[in-house]
């Protein structure tokens, strides 16, 4: 694979739109693309084989690497790390507490906290609609979907978002230094839940304190693991998702008005901007043994990138792909929380905050757009990491 001449360069800079004009052209003429960066691996663009990968768990498995590039270093942190079956005693645990009943009833929470964001923002008559606002509000919901303190909501809020800014920015050491401080919140939470149990089916952390596999308790190194990659998991991808979405509503002045005239009309929207500005583009699987993809030949142990941005725009599955269409006659195809045994956990809740922001920044303005430069994501992300709105109240 070192021989191989690179087809695209995810390292060249980019803009809000520049991705999706060339994963159009690599679906039309090297649909399972190769690249030397970050050490060489494939990525697959096609709809089709996107889904077939991540469904056929046997064959694509996660627990080499989950992400391009690969950037965890500090242990395996299930579910994401781990393959089925050893996985599933994380996901029977935490899955329960992810229903969309679970999700629905955080609904007020949600939107409190919203509203709790939005409003100065919008006194201010100006802001960044990701770093002041979309940043804030997955962490704040996780910390209390997690049952958090005052103070731990208060630590999740400040080293959470500290974590990703690193991530984001590539700024390696302040990544280990705020992923160790996630660690140590973890082994924190996961002490005080051993000293004074909460209701597992009401609390994360204790359900996977009770949680068994084959009559055992789970190991407590990987219940450490995991409540790190909860307390930061589903963040980033909302704090993206509403960036695009203000971005798209922000030049398409005719539709925010008929969303804010219409609230019923936002859920399907926000399917539709799931599809449209799907947030992940570089989650990834490695062969275990070699497999053929359209011609192409990938050996044992080659990573691969799911690149689920280029899937949802595919023209064979998708008529008009890179258009919005709301009511999209086949949007419960689109990939945006993936599939099989690693599909999103949180897909419901993260439905339940992109309405409720949607829902609040459009009842609050009466117009808004984008007033400066858009500032895009980097792998494994895909979408608008920083965009400056102006508000008219």
């Amino acid at each position: 694979m070192t021989d191989r001449p690179s087809d695209f360069d995810p390292l060249a800079p980019e803009t809000f739109d520049s991705p999706y004009p060339i994963y159009a052209e690599l679906r039309a003429k090297c649909p399972v693309a190769h690249t030397q960066a970050w050490g060489g691996f494939w990525a697959l663009t096609k709809y089709d084989d996107v889904r077939n990968a991540a469904s056929s768990f046997d064959t694509f498995i996660t627990s080499v690497q989950n992400v391009v590039p690969k950037v965890a270093f500090t242990g395996r942190r299930p579910p994401l790390h781990l393959d089925p079956p050893e996985h599933t005693p994380y996901r029977k645990a935490l899955d329960p507490l992810l229903t969309k009943a679970k999700a629905e009833a955080l609904e007020p929470t949600v939107r409190r906290i919203a509203i709790d964001l939005l409003d100065p923002l919008i006194a201010a008559g100006s802001a960044d609609i990701c770093a002041d606002f979309s940043s804030h509000l997955p962490i704040r919901v996780f910390a209390e979907w997690m049952n958090l303190s005052e103070a731990g909501v208060a630590a999740l809020s400040e080293v959470g978002r500290a974590y990703n800014v690193a991530v984001q920015a590539a700024i390696d050491d302040v990544v280990k230094v705020t992923s160790l401080q996630l660690y140590d919140m973890a082994r924190d939470l996961i002490a005080e839940r051993k000293a004074n149990p909460q209701d597992p089916r009401i609390d994360p952390t204790s359900a996977l304190l009770a949680a068994r596999a084959n009559g055992e308790p789970l190991p407590d190194e990987l219940i450490i693991g995991t409540v790190r990659q909860v307390l930061v998991v589903g963040i980033i991808a909302p704090t993206v998702m509403i960036g695009s979405i203000a971005v798209h509503l922000s030049r398409n002045q005719d539709l925010q008005s008929r969303l804010r005239a219409d609230p019923a009309l936002i859920p399907a929207a926000v399917e539709e901007y799931l599809r449209l500005y799907t947030p992940y583009r570089g989650f990834a699987r490695t062969a275990n043994k070699e497999v053929q993809i359209r011609g192409q030949t990938i050996c044992p142990g080659e990573p691969i990138a799911l690149v689920y941005a280029s899937a949802n725009r595919d023209e064979d599955v998708f008529e008009n792909p890179d258009q919005f269409i709301l009511n999209r006659p086949n949007i419960n195809r689109h990939l945006a929380f993936g599939m099989g045994p690693h599909a999103c956990a949180g897909s419901a809740l993260a439905r339940v905050e992109l309405r409720v922001s949607l829902e609040e920044l459009l009842a609050r303005t009466k117009r808004f757009e984008v007033n400066g430069e858009i500032k895009p994501t980097r792998f494994p992300e895909i979408g608008a990491l920083n965009v400056p709105l102006r508000f008219e109240a």
